[in-house]
C-alpha cells in the first residue's frame, strides 16, 4: 500500500512505460545505420499545448554554451509557422540521431526559468498526476513572469576610452562633448533619460554619437521601478511577545533537530485550535533562516493570509506573499525577488509550493486537511503530495499542521510515514469552548427563520456583553431554489443540471457552477403563476434576517460575492478585529486559522449541509469545518460557546465535534473507510468524460473504461471500477458528463493501468467528448 508520504522522491526520470514493454520485433536499427548516427547535440522539448511531446531537437552551436533544462525555446513543429513555445527538459552534448533533427529557432531565456530539482518535480508530476509536463510548466511558471509582466526593455549606452580618445572628443559638437565627458567619467552603463537630464539636451547627440560607432549599446528587460504594491501589512493585530508552553517546546525541538539533519522528514504537528501552533511554525523559521536558509508557508485561504502575513513580517525581514487577488506585475515582482534569494519566508495558497527559492529549508502546510490544497483544473495536482515529494529530491523536512488532520496524515503516523508532534492544550491553559448541538427537528427550539431560539438568546448576551460573534453558513447567495409552488417548476441553469441560486444584489439569480446569470424571474417561467417562491438559505438571505433581529449590531458578510476587491479581506477583518463589527457572518472562508480574542460565541447555521453529500469524505469535511469554526472563539480571557444547529444530531461525526474529540472520530472513520478501501487504505482515480451529445458520451465513456478494466486484467492488478455512470452533477457547462472511479490497494499499479490503457485512446474530433484523469479526487460531484 502506498500513500502521500511514502519516499518516492523525483529523482530520476521514469520515462515513457511503453518504453519497459517488451516487443515481439527487434526494432534495433541495422549496423550499417548506427555508424551512419551523427553525435550533435540535443535538447528534448516538451509542449503545454498538442502535440505535447517529448520530441527532439539540434541545438545550435551559439546555444549549446546557454540552454538547459528549464529553458524556454522557440522551435519549429509540424507545419506551424512562426516557431512554438516548448519547454526544455533534457540536454544531451554528446547525443545519436539516425535522421537529421530540426534546429532549435530561438533560446528565449538568458537562465532557466527552472533549476534542475524542479525541473525534476514537473517530471515527477507529469507522471503520478498523468498531464503533459509543458501544462506543469505552465502551472509552476506564473503567467506573469512567463510574459515579464511589469518590466520595461531598457537601452543602455557604454563609452570606450579607446574609442573615445581626447583628440576625437575635442572634435564633437558641445553636446557630444558634453555626453561623451559624462560617460567617460561614470564607467558604468547609463540610459538616454539618464544622461539627458545630466547633460540637460535631447537624445539626439546620444544617438548621434551611436550611429557614429562612439558608443556602444546594450538592451536589458528590468523590473518598472515606479510599480505599486497595494497590500497592508496585517489586520491590525497587536504584537504579542510568547512564552513557549512545554508540549510547544518539545515539537520545536523536534522540528529543529530534522532541519539540522538535513534529511527528508514529514511531521505532524496536531496542535487543539488556539494551541499557538503558527508560534512554533515561526520559532522553527527564525532557527532556519540562522543557517541562511528559507521556507515556504502554505495556508488554505486569501482570507487567512493578512493575518498570517502581519505575524511574519513582523519576525523576518524579508517576507513574500503570493496569492490570487495580486496584479501580474507584482506576482512577478514577487517571483523574482524570491528567486533572488532575498527573500526568507514564502506565504501563499498552493501554488506557492513552486516558489523557486534558492536555499529551501522547509515546507510548512498550515490547515493541511484543507480541500482547497488540491487544484480541481489540468494538472489535478495536490499541494501537500507535490510538498512531499520536492521535499524529497532536496533532503528538506516538511512540517504539516492541523487541529483537524486528514486522514491520510493522520494514517501516516500511525504506519511510520510521518511523526506526529502534539499539542494538545490550548495557550495559557484556556479551556476549549462548550458545544451546545439544537436539533432543529424539535419544533419548540426553532423560530421562523434561520436562526434557532437558543442561538438568538445567545447572540443577544454576547452583544449585551460587548463580545462579538461569528456566524457561519457555507452556502452564499439569499435563496438556493427559486420554485413555482403553482406547477412546481424550479429555474435552473440552461448548461448545467442545477437550480439557480438568487442574489439579492442586482436582483440576479446565478448559476454557482459555470457563472450563468439572469435577471430573478418575477413570475414561473413554465405557467405564469406571479407568486414564485424563493426556498433555501444562503449568506445574503442570513444577513437579511441577522440585521432584523439584531438591529442594534453592526453586521459584515464575508463570502466569494463580497470579497472579489483585492484588499478587501484585511478591510472586513480590521474592522473585526477593532470592534467595529459585532457579527460576522460568511462561508468557510471565516471557519480557519483567524484568532479574534474577543469572540464570545460561534453559531453554525446548518452544521448538515455537506453532510449527505454523495462523497466518502463527506462526514470528515463536516467534523473539519464544525470543529474549525468552533475554535475560532474562546481564544481570549472571557472564554467562549459553540452553538451548532443540526438536522442530525446524532451522526457520529457532529457527535465527536461537539466533544472536540479527534482521535476518537479519525479512529472511527478509519474502521468505516477500511471496509471499502478508501483512502488512505487504498488509492483512489477518478476519470471525468464529457461532451455535448449524451449518448455520444456515455458511448465513448464505456468504451475507455471497457480499454482499462482489459488493461487490467492484462496486467493482472487488483483494482474495483465503479460505473461509467452520470455523477450527481450529470450536465455542467453545457456537456454531458459520466464518470468512473477506480479503487486499488497502491497508487503504482493503478497509476500504470491507467497510464497504459489511455496511451492510444483517441477520441474522433468530431464527437467532441473529452476526458480527464484526476488522480487522488477531493471532489466527487
Amino acid at each position: 500500500m502506498t500513500h502521500d508520504f511514502d519516499h518516492d522522491p523525483p529523482h530520476r526520470n521514469r520515462g515513457d512505460d511503453a518504453s519497459r514493454q517488451v516487443d515481439l520485433f527487434d526494432k534495433s536499427p541495422p549496423p550499417w545505420e548506427l555508424v551512419a548516427a551523427e553525435e550533435t547535440a540535443i535538447a528534448r522539448v516538451v509542449f503545454s499545448q498538442s502535440p505535447h511531446g517529448p520530441y527532439d531537437y539540434a541545438i545550435p552551436d551559439a546555444m549549446r554554451s546557454h540552454i538547459q533544462p528549464g529553458s524556454r525555446v522557440r522551435v519549429p513543429l509540424g507545419r506551424r509557422r512562426g516557431g512554438t513555445m516548448g519547454w526544455c527538459i533534457h540536454v544531451d552534448m554528446a547525443g545519436k540521431s539516425r535522421h537529421k533533427l530540426r534546429e532549435i529557432s530561438e533560446l528565449l531565456d538568458e537562465e532557466p526559468l527552472c533549476d534542475p530539482a524542479l525541473v525534476r518535480l514537473v517530471l515527477w508530476i507529469a507522471h503520478y498526476y498523468q498531464a503533459p509536463a509543458g501544462q506543469v510548466f505552465d502551472t509552476l511558471i506564473p503567467s506573469s513572469v512567463r510574459s515579464s509582466a511589469g518590466t520595461k526593455q531598457k537601452t543602455y549606452f557604454r563609452a570606450d576610452p579607446k574609442d573615445l580618445t581626447e583628440e576625437i572628443v575635442a572634435g564633437l559638437s558641445p553636446k557630444q562633448q558634453a555626453v561623451a565627458r559624462i560617460l567617460l567619467a561614470a564607467n558604468a552603463p547609463m540610459t538616454a533619460a539618464q544622461i539627458s537630464i545630466q547633460v540637460g539636451c535631447t537624445e539626439d547627440p546620444i544617438r548621434r554619437l551611436h550611429k557614429k560607432g562612439l558608443l556602444s549599446s546594450e538592451r536589458r528587460r528590468e523590473q518598472n521601478s515606479g510599480m505599486t504594491t497595494r497590500w497592508q501589512i496585517n489586520d491590525g493585530e497587536a504584537e504579542k511577545t510568547h512564552h513557549l508552553t512545554d508540549s510547544q517546546s518539545d515539537a520545536l525541538k523536534q522540528i529543529n533537530q530534522a532541519v539540522e539533519s538535513e534529511k527528508t522528514k514529514v511531521m505532524l504537528l496536531h496542535g487543539v485550535t488556539g494551541s499557538g501552533k503558527t508560534e512554533v511554525y515561526i520559532r522553527a523559521i527564525e532557527h532556519l533562516v540562522k543557517f541562511g536558509r528559507g521556507a515556504i508557508v502554505l495556508v488554505p485561504e486569501i482570507s487567512l493570509t493578512p493575518q498570517t502575513r502581519g505575524r511574519f513580517e513582523r519576525r523576518f525581514d524579508s517576507v513574500a506573499v503570493l496569492h490570487s487577488q495580486m496584479t501580474p506585475a507584482e506576482r512577478h515582482f514577487q517571483w523574482q525577488r524570491i528567486r533572488s534569494g532575498e527573500v526568507q519566508v514564502v506565504i501563499g495558497p498552493r501554488s506557492a509550493v513552486f516558489a523557486p527559492l534558492p536555499k529551501l529549508g522547509l515546507i510548512i502546510i498550515d490547515e493541511e486537511h484543507d480541500g482547497s490544497f488540491k487544484q480541481d483544473t489540468q494538472p489535478r495536482y495536490h499541494a501537500r503530495k507535490v510538498a512531499i515529494a520536492r521535499a524529497n529530491s532536496l533532503g528538506i523536512p516538511v512540517l504539516l499542521g492541523s487541529a483537524t488532520p486528514s486522514l491520510e496524515s493522520w494514517h501516516a503516523t500511525r504506519t511510520g510515514h510521518a511523526e506526529r508532534l502534539s499539542l494538545p492544550d490550548r495557550v495559557r491553559d484556556r479551556a476549549m469552548p462548550d458545544v451546545q448541538l439544537v436539533d432543529m427537528r424539535i419544533k419548540d427550539d426553532r423560530t421562523v427563520g434561520a436562526i434557532s431560539r437558543p442561538l438568538h438568546q445567545a447572540v443577544q448576551e454576547t452583544i449585551h456583553e460587548k463580545g462579538q460573534c461569528i456566524l457561519l453558513l457555507n452556502r452564499r447567495g439569499f435563496a438556493t431554489t427559486i420554485q413555482c409552488p403553482s406547477c412546481g417548476h424550479v429555474v435552473a441553469c440552461p448548461d448545467c443540471d442545477m437550480p439557480l441560486t438568487h442574489h439579492r444584489d442586482g436582483g440576479k439569480a446565478m448559476c454557482h457552477y459555470c457563472d450563468f446569470c439572469i435577471a430573478t424571474p418575477p413570475w414561473c417561467p413554465a405557467c405564469r403563476f406571479d407568486g414564485i417562491r424563493y426556498g433555501g438559505l444562503g449568506t445574503q438571505k442570513l444577513e437579511v434576517e441577522v440585521k432584523a433581529r439584531f438591529p442594534n449590531a453592526n453586521v459584515a458578510r464575508m463570502d466569494s460575492d463580497t470579497m472579489r476587491r483585492p484588499g478587501s479581506h484585511q478591510k472586513v477583518l480590521s474592522a473585526f478585529r477593532s470592534g467595529k463589527i459585532d457579527i460576522l457572518l460568511g462561508t468557510q472562508m471565516i471557519a480557519k486559522g483567524l484568532d479574534f480574542p474577543n469572540v464570545l460565541l460561534v453559531g453554525v447555521i446548518n452544521a448538515d449541509s455537506a453532510l449527505h453529500f454523495p462523497d466518502f469524505r463527506a462526514a470528515e469535511r463536516t467534523f473539519q469545518l464544525v470543529t474549525q469554526v468552533a475554535g475560532r472563539t474562546g481564544r481570549g480571557d472571557r472564554g467562549g460557546r459553540v452553538i451548532v444547529q443540526t438536522y442530525s444530531p446524532e451522526h457520529p461525526a457532529i457527535q465527536a465535534a461537539s466533544r472536540h474529540d479527534y482521535i476518537g472520530f479519525a479512529e472511527d472513520e478509519l474502521i468505516n473507510r477500511k471496509k471499502y478501501n478508501y483512502p488512505p487504505w487504498g488509492s483512489v482515480a477518478r476519470i471525468i468524460i464529457r461532451g455535448t451529445e449524451e449518448e455520444t458520451t456515455e458511448r465513448i465513456a464505456e468504451e475507455l473504461v471497457g480499454r482499462i478494466e482489459a488493461t487490467r486484467d492484462l496486467l493482472k492488478h487488483e483494482i474495483r471500477i465503479l460505473g461509467p455512470a452520470p455523477p450527481p452533477i450529470a450536465r455542467l457547462r453545457g456537456k454531458f458528463r459520466f464518470h468512473a472511479l477506480l479503487q486499488c490497494p497502491e497508487s503504482g499499479p493503478l497509476g500504470e493501468t491507467i497510464r497504459r490503457a489511455c496511451q492510444d485512446f483517441r477520441i474522433p474530433e468530431k464527437d467532441d467528448v473529452q476526458y480527464v484523469v484526476d488522480i487522488d479526487p477531493m471532489d466527487m460531484l
